[in-house]
């Protein structure tokens, strides 16, 4: 009878101790964030419009960054697109009309008034693009920042669905669209 309640004891103290740590792991996992958004074209795509949607399961921790600065300034373009692909997805984007895709990179940092969110992944390329070959296969990342206001309806944001990267000759990161970008307006914070 001894052995019996001792085991019993064990057993509770073992499921109290496995629920303890599952509770633990749990609060340290950031929350799921979505955002939408209302993309406006601007030059070319003048007067087109379309629903964005980001949805974000986590973020970038700082050696992803690190990492892909190495990669970039290695191998350039290229490695970056290589280096994203081989990361685990961080979030999903999605166009109205389109399933969407995974997000690679996802950093937030705050700022002034609010905080800024940047996306950086891999693009779709679809099959008649790659097919062609033509100058947009160079420009295979796709771009999306959000500046999250604490003003009420303040929030805003650019989308760049096709771009590369450059060192310009000061040595400085440039974002090279392969078409104009997308403004974002009207970005709703689905807490």
């Amino acid at each position: 009878m001894r052995k019996m309640s001792l085991m019993s004891a064990a057993v509770v103290i073992t499921g109290l101790v496995l629920l303890m740590n599952f509770y633990s792991s749990a609060q340290d996992k950031p929350k799921r964030e979505e955002f939408q958004a209302q993309a406006f074209g601007e030059g070319t795509q003048l007067g087109q419009t379309f629903n964005v949607t980001v949805i974000i399961d986590d973020y970038s921790p700082p050696e992803d960054r690190q990492a892909l600065i190495g990669v970039f300034e290695r191998a350039g373009q290229k490695g970056l697109v290589n280096a994203l692909g081989k990361m685990r997805a961080k979030g999903h984007i999605a166009i109205t009309g389109t399933l969407g895709y995974d997000v690679s990179y996802i950093q937030s940092f705050p700022n002034a008034g609010g905080r800024k969110i940047r996306l950086v992944t891999n693009r779709p390329i679809r099959v008649g693009e790659a097919w062609e070959d033509g100058p947009s296969m160079d420009y295979n990342l796709s771009v999306l920042e959000l500046n999250i206001s604490d003003a009420k309806n303040k929030s805003a944001g650019t989308l760049i669905p096709a771009c590369q990267f450059t060192i310009n000759k000061d040595k400085e990161l440039d974002v090279e669209a392969y078409q104009n970008p997308w403004r974002l307006v009207d970005v709703i914070d689905w807490k």
